[in-house]
């Protein structure tokens, strides 16, 4: 009996070391996989950027800002000089906080009063947020310490007042569930489209396809309707959960929101095809999408933000749909962003689609002949 298993085991092992294929899925998938999770994935925060707000102008404020600027954690963008200038500043990303010191800062620290340091933070991501907030008030706390040696005094000699825009309070919920619209809408688009082609290989009727009336790009269409539907119902259902349920503001309209959504599915349902064109079993097209699902949803800003990510890598998640559908609905349930608003994050998932689905149409037709 053992002999007999020992010898299974071995066949096993021969026919998949044999196999080219088999292979470069058991070497392949590792390897991009370790390089994507080791350099992308990181909840480590270096160079945030950051703007100045300095009413006060004081040799005490410069001391404080100058300790945020040489910090490995961030990185000064801006100075600016007005109240109006902070809000533009936060909303395109260019700063995801502003240090504003008050202008009676220098005079409060002299006269044995807390000078008030106030931080206004990008709150899209919940926990990029909480985590310049742990910086900075490690860096405040260092100001303290210094100002209170230096002056002898036993009162907090700067207290830090904290804001965050588009999530106050800072939930996690308010950040986590929208991504999941494109996380999972993702999944089940990319399962639906990339297992058709396949199944129909698999189960011996894909011979049947290609003598009916229809061509290659009837067939293709067939193929990646199913996959909309299905998305789109599968969007909705989250949103929903996550409006009524989780309680999660929707601020922006459907139109932006579902314009998104469905330049989005165009360019999994392209990928998705590619990988069934490619595939002859359902086993492939399984390896297949997890080969790419995983590295997507690493590299799209889901969970860690993508300026931490090195900038090759960085250079990469421009190739990935799901880093831009994840910018439009954060800003539409968040910020209430605008179609014209999006504009930036539309063309770039339509060029991704119209490839993808070009490129499997090709593939799909050098398959039939």
């Amino acid at each position: 009996m053992l002999h007999q298993i020992f010898a299974l085991v071995v066949k096993e092992l021969l026919a998949i070391l044999k196999d080219v294929k088999s292979r470069m899925v058991l070497i392949g998938p590792p390897i991009i996989q370790l390089v994507v999770f080791g350099y992308a994935a990181t909840y480590d925060l270096n160079h945030v950027p950051f703007a100045v707000y300095n009413e006060d102008r004081s040799q005490p404020s410069r001391d404080l800002v100058a300790r945020f600027a040489e910090a490995p954690a961030f990185q000064e963008v801006a100075v600016i000089h007005s109240d109006v200038d902070v809000a533009p500043l936060i909303d395109k990303r260019k700063a995801l906080m502003v240090l504003h010191i008050d202008r009676r800062f220098s005079r409060d620290l002299l006269g044995g009063v807390p000078g008030h340091v106030q931080l206004i933070m990008d709150g899209r991501n919940s926990n990029t947020a909480l985590l310049v907030m742990g910086y900075a008030n490690a860096i405040v706390t260092d100001f303290n310490t210094w100002w209170a040696a230096r002056s002898g005094g036993d009162k907090p000699p700067a207290t830090l007042d904290i804001r965050s825009r588009f999530n106050q309070n800072l939930q996690s919920q308010w950040f986590i569930v929208p991504g999941i619209v494109a996380l999972l809408t993702q999944v089940v688009t990319l399962l639906v489209t990339a297992l058709s082609v396949a199944r129909e290989r698999e189960a011996g009727t894909f011979d049947q396809l290609l003598v009916t009336p229809m061509r290659p790009i009837d067939i293709l269409l067939g193929k990646s309707i199913p996959g909309l539907l299905i998305g789109s119902v599968e969007a909705t259902f989250i949103i929903a959960a996550g409006v009524l349920w989780f309680g999660v503001p929707l601020r922006g309209g459907f139109v932006p929101l579902y314009l998104g959504l469905f330049l989005f599915l165009g360019s999994v349902i392209g990928i998705g095809l590619m990988i069934s064109s490619l595939s002859v079993t359902q086993q492939q097209a399984l390896l297949g999408t997890f080969l790419f699902m995983v590295p997507s949803i690493i590299l799209s800003g889901f969970a860690t933000p993508i300026a931490n990510m090195p900038p090759l890598i960085q250079d990469i998640t421009y190739l990935n749909p799901m880093r831009y559908f994840l910018v439009v609905v954060r800003g539409v349930f968040l910020e209430g962003a605008s179609t014209r608003s999006l504009t930036p994050q539309y063309w770039p998932m339509l060029i991704i689609g119209l490839a993808t689905l070009a490129i499997a149409g090709w593939l799909f037709r050098r398959r039939l002949y």
